[in-house]
């Protein structure tokens, strides 16, 4: 196993089992974040994640962290919350501003760079990335984004500025990914926040058979026409 050099010529990328060990999941350094690469790299199983002023990093985990809709779990306290959310939930109508939410969001820093937040917004803008939006009233309190890959969505970050936002993001994004013919939501890496949802490990090989299978599957016409996905109980 050894870190591979991308080409500037060729969009062409290892095989993810060539992933290091250690980091887990590092499989490529170098190349851009054209379109055509990132798609390149999702249709694989590889994700770009790296830190300001460093190369651009690709990566491929094992085990792989994923939520299959209908095991979404809900707290007792967070489905009481919900039943009496005063959140509205939209698709596809902020995209820039969510993603910028995520960049700011982070006590810790960010890896979400302006060149991460433009590449992103490229692949919008084409069809291929989308995002979730929280509103309370006019205020935009919490959202996530991530890459559509035909039957599977592929979540890359979201943010919370207000109680339960993000949760209420991933919740009606699933439930209604699920009523469009979604199958798996990848959540790349599994931590505590993403595990007390429901997100799970599975080998990295399984997730690229399910990838194989799920990424050439149609989803309903509507399923990321901007809408309303949750209005709260009037």
């Amino acid at each position: 196993m050894r870190l591979v050099q991308l080409s500037r010529y060729s969009i062409a990328f290892p095989s993810p089992e060539g992933a290091l060990r250690e980091p887990n999941g590092l499989l490529a350094l170098g190349g851009d974040l054209s379109p055509a690469r990132l798609l390149m790299a999702y249709q694989r199983g590889i994700f770009p994640w790296y830190s300001p002023g460093d190369p651009i990093l690709w990566w491929s985990p094992d085990p792989r962290a994923v939520l299959w809709p209908e095991q979404f779990h809900i707290s007792r306290s967070m489905k009481r919350f919900h039943k009496n959310s005063p959140y509205r939930v939209t698709l596809n109508h902020a995209f820039e501003r969510v993603i910028e939410g995520c960049a700011s969001d982070r006590d810790e820093g960010t890896w979400i760079t302006r060149e991460i937040v433009e590449a992103y917004h490229r692949l919008h803008e084409l069809g291929h990335a989308h995002s979730v939006e929280v509103w309370k009233e006019d205020e935009l309190v919490g959202g996530m984004y991530g890459v559509s890959q035909g039957a599977l969505f592929c979540g890359e970050s979201m943010f919370s500025r207000a109680e339960n936002a993000s949760k209420t993001a991933l919740l009606v994004f699933s439930a209604d990914f699920a009523r469009q013919g979604g199958k798996l939501i990848d959540c790349q890496v599994l931590n505590s926040h993403t595990a007390s949802l429901g997100v799970t490990e599975i080998p990295r090989r399984v997730y690229l058979e399910h990838l194989s299978a799920l990424r050439v599957h149609s989803l309903n016409q509507r399923c990321w026409v901007p809408r309303t996905l949750f209005s709260p109980a009037t």
